[in-house]
């Protein structure tokens, strides 16, 4: 059997990982909440007030979004609207019952792995300056596997998302009645650049030394 052969297969392999690790920053999960199981309890992506003023509290999915894992995501937005609604000195406002929402995460890149975070509320008053609407998220972390999944398997990977959800007054967030819905997502499905890294070196070094040896005299 031929070593020569096997040393250089080995030394071009220990360079690629660590090109790889060098171009890899973190594992890249691509995932969306678009899934059809996403809404309120009541049905739809859209909720109507429960007394008082016209208003409506809408989700926004984030559809097929890749995102470096472990980092912070976005599984979405809820936007509070309400065109009638004063200020609480103004005394018009609107009022929304209690209800729940099930955010339904697929996982795209470990084969379509899907989970469920339970969002449930009490409800509360609406007004332009104000808003007391509170969402609980259960579980607060989904997988591995099925571990503290309300449904679903996820594999190697992790979902988390913040306990709860402070739903914005009308006038109010980074676009007017806005709340983004932030989580974090984390995967082994790839090696991570450190491990990349570690593989290449290990058999660069093993192509250099073998060669060293069969070089002398």
């Amino acid at each position: 059997m031929r070593i020569g052969p096997l040393v250089q297969a080995a030394s071009i392999t220990g360079a690629a990982l660590f090109m790889l690790a060098a171009n890899a920053s973190a594992t890249s999960i691509t995932f969306n909440t678009n899934s059809a199981g996403t809404m309120f309890g009541s049905g739809g992506l859209s909720l109507g007030q429960s007394s008082g003023q016209v208003a409506t509290l809408s989700f926004v999915a984030d559809p097929n979004t890749a995102s470096g894992a472990p980092s912070g995501i976005n599984f979405g937005d809820f936007t509070l609207a309400c065109p009638t609604c004063t200020t609480i000195a103004g005394g018009s406002g609107a009022t929304f019952g209690a209800f729940t929402f099930d955010l339904v995460v697929t996982d795209l890149t470990d084969a379509g792995a899907t989970g469920t975070f339970v969002g449930t509320s009490s409800g509360g008053s609406v007004f332009l300056d104000q808003s007391t609407i509170l969402i609980t998220w259960s579980p607060a972390q989904l997988g591995t596997g099925t571990n503290n999944a309300a449904s679903g398997n996820f594999g190697p990977t992790d979902f988390a998302i913040t306990p709860f959800s402070i739903i914005v007054n009308p006038t109010s967030g980074a676009q007017p009645g806005s709340t983004t819905l932030q989580g974090m997502i984390n995967s082994s499905a790839i090696p991570e650049p450190m491990t990349l890294s570690l593989v290449g070196a290990g058999l660069l070094g093993f192509g250099l030394f073998r060669r060293k040896k069969v070089g002398r005299p």
